[in-house]
């Protein structure tokens, strides 16, 4: 499920991205290299390590923009080709690792769990415990629904580490959304922005991943063909899947912003489609966006057509989505 996090017998850490993946691989996204591989991958890192199964991890400064996306990938295609898969439904490179590969999964509901049972918790785990049973009692949405993500969920937090929280499934996110507002109206939790918090001094964070029963994709339903880039102002006419990753925002009203964006009645996008974590959950219904992303084609195996713009393509560092 997207979200997800493993480590690979190279001692990469990475995130399960979405929920389509080829049969014997994991569509994916890098967290953190090896202390001992970052000479392979010419970014910048952030000074801080990690240590997993004996493993000196360190993270990117930035791994979510074109430039350094690109240098990602072509790090791994000269040094580790077996990561790269050419998918023939997206018609591009993605990173999937094949799953032989793999060396030991992190699932976020079942960390919580541990984490529940653990019976010397440090002041960490003590506050995470403590904010969990505050979102549950004010939401009503029972514990079974949330996981933990972040280094909480690996087990090389530190003291200063953030609360990083998953929920399970659209209804559960806009209850626990509900009880935020009302929270930070009371002055019980501090708010720093969108899907995040303070508790205490605590910052933490929140963000949705789909119920197995809300998954309505598999690898191999859609082929996506990139058309062209687009710029276009539009309205949000549905936001039932705009918590998750990809988000997905129903639209209408569209109105191109340049000549290039001009398109003809049966070529106008239908959604929007974010691949970049940040856009999730930035509009509801009825709120009109900015929108510079990548036109495509959907093709399901039935033969039916239909267009969506999508934004963190990686072609261009110029895509994003703005609320107006």
């Amino acid at each position: 499920m997207d979200g997800d996090i493993f480590q690979t017998q190279h001692g990469f850490i990475c995130y399960t991205f979405g929920y389509e993946h080829p049969p014997d691989r994991i569509t994916a996204f890098l967290k953190y290299v090896p202390e001992q591989l970052k000479q392979l991958f010419k970014l910048q890192y952030l000074t801080r390590h990690w240590n997993l199964n004996s493993t000196e991890l360190i993270r990117p400064k930035e791994l979510f923009n074109h430039e350094n996306f690109k240098i990602m990938m072509n790090g791994y295609r000269k040094h580790f080709p077996e990561y790269i898969y050419n998918c023939p439904f997206r018609n591009k490179e993605l990173l999937c690792p094949k799953k032989e590969s793999i060396r030991e999964v992190y699932v976020p509901s079942q960390r919580l769990k541990l984490l529940l049972k653990e019976k010397k918790p440090d002041n960490l785990q003590k506050q995470t415990v403590e904010l969990l049973n505050i979102l549950s009692t004010e939401s009503g949405v029972h514990l079974d629904d949330f996981g933990l993500h972040g280094s909480l969920a690996l087990g090389n937090h530190s003291a200063d580490s953030d609360i990083d929280l998953v929920v399970y499934g659209s209804c559960n996110f806009r209850k626990i959304e509900a009880a935020m507002n009302r929270l930070f109206k009371e002055g019980s939790l501090d708010s720093v922005g969108r899907n995040r918090g303070i508790l205490r001094g605590r910052n933490f964070v929140y963000n949705a991943v789909r119920k197995p029963e809300e998954v309505n994709t598999a690898y191999g339903d859609c082929k996506y063909l990139p058309l062209k880039q687009i710029s276009f102002q539009c309205r949000v006419s549905g936001d039932d899947e705009a918590m998750f990753r990809p988000a997905i925002y129903q639209i209408d009203d569209f109105q191109p912003l340049d000549v290039a964006s001009l398109l003809e009645e049966e070529l106008i996008p239908e959604t929007v489609v974010s691949m970049v974590g940040c856009h999730r959950n930035i509009a509801r219904k009825g709120d009109p966006l900015t929108v510079s992303g990548v036109l495509e084609r959907v093709e399901t195996k039935t033969g039916k057509v239909n267009y969506q713009a999508v934004v963190g393509s990686g072609t261009s560092g110029e895509e994003g989505i703005w609320r107006v």
